[in-house]
């Protein structure tokens, strides 16, 4: 439940006008971004172990609640105040708007590629769903080495799959001949679809002890078959986001591969359109808000 006044925003880049006394990272002109989170309660097993995603206690960037009972506000404004261990340095070698979205997309994906140990050379990993997370996640598995199918159930995204982002195959879900020729072929599958839809299908395209990993959220409960699990040592698995020291991990290995989200630069007064926009899936694949140029005139 959204509590109001609200300021929303994510995935925030910007450049540093001020630091305070202690902090010890970043000094004025530095180029940052601040993600999903803004605090946690910095004691807990989570925690000690540079998982703040996943600390009970976590702070979110908006919409959440300060150590000082504030709320926090997110990066729809002109300037934004953070604690230092929740900000990462921005790689000089690929642009701030382009590599915002990967500070929420990005590490989303990053994440359980490295910790499912997905992220091995010559490794076959399918990517469920080519939207904002997937087309992100294609490009870091490419960029491990690994051998891409982007699967889905729209066989006009084809040509974008292979030809633009660099799958090697594509995979028409809803195509039952495409999917029984690729049974057992892949060793893991990222799953980013939000939407209701069957896993026994995907089950079947794994190898023997292959791996799920859901970092989509439907909104309904999703029909688990328990045998294909068993037969095949098989596992289904969820990840959300990724602790501050892998957050930096992911985009210093961005700004090394030339990873960047697809994205549509707007302006402040765009807004109201793009979420309707966004409502359609027409946007490929990510709004950028520009607003520090634009928001004044909004």
């Amino acid at each position: 439940m959204a509590k109001y006044p609200l300021v929303p925003g994510h995935e925030i880049v910007g450049v540093v006008t001020e630091v305070g006394n202690k902090v010890t990272k970043f000094k004025v002109g530095d180029k940052v971004g601040v993600g999903c989170m803004v605090g946690a309660c910095h004691s807990c097993s989570s925690c000690s172990s540079d998982l703040e995603n996943y600390c009970p206690k976590v702070i979110f960037t908006y919409g959440g609640t300060y150590y000082d009972g504030t709320p926090t506000y997110g990066g729809y404004s002109d300037s934004m105040v953070a604690n230092e261990r929740y900000v990462v340095k921005m790689p000089e070698s690929i642009p701030l708007d382009a590599s915002a979205p990967l500070l929420c997309a990005g590490i989303t994906v990053y994440s359980p590629l490295k910790h499912f140990e997905l992220n091995k050379p010559g490794m076959h990993i399918g990517v469920v769903g080519l939207g904002g997370l997937g087309h992100v996640a294609v490009k870091f598995a490419k960029a491990f080495g690994a051998k891409v199918t982007v699967i889905s159930t729209s066989p006009a995204k084809q040509t974008e799959a292979i030809e633009h982002l660099g799958a090697d195959s594509f995979l028409v879900s809803r195509n039952p001949e495409q999917m029984q020729a690729a049974m057992g072929t892949l060793d893991g599958i990222i799953d980013t679809v939000s939407a209701q839809h069957p896993l026994l299908p995907l089950l079947a395209l794994l190898k023997s002890q292959g791996k799920i990993v859901m970092v989509g959220a439907p909104d309904r409960p999703l029909e688990l078959p328990v045998f294909p699990l068993l037969m095949g040592r098989k596992i289904i698995a969820g990840s959300c986001i990724g602790g501050m020291k892998e957050t930096q991990e992911m985009i210093d290995f961005a700004g090394k591969h030339n990873i960047t989200a697809d994205i549509e630069v707007i302006s402040m007064d765009y807004v109201n359109t793009a979420m309707e926009r966004l409502a359609k899936a027409d946007v490929r694949y990510r709004f950028v808000i520009d607003v520090g140029n634009t928001l004044n005139k909004a």
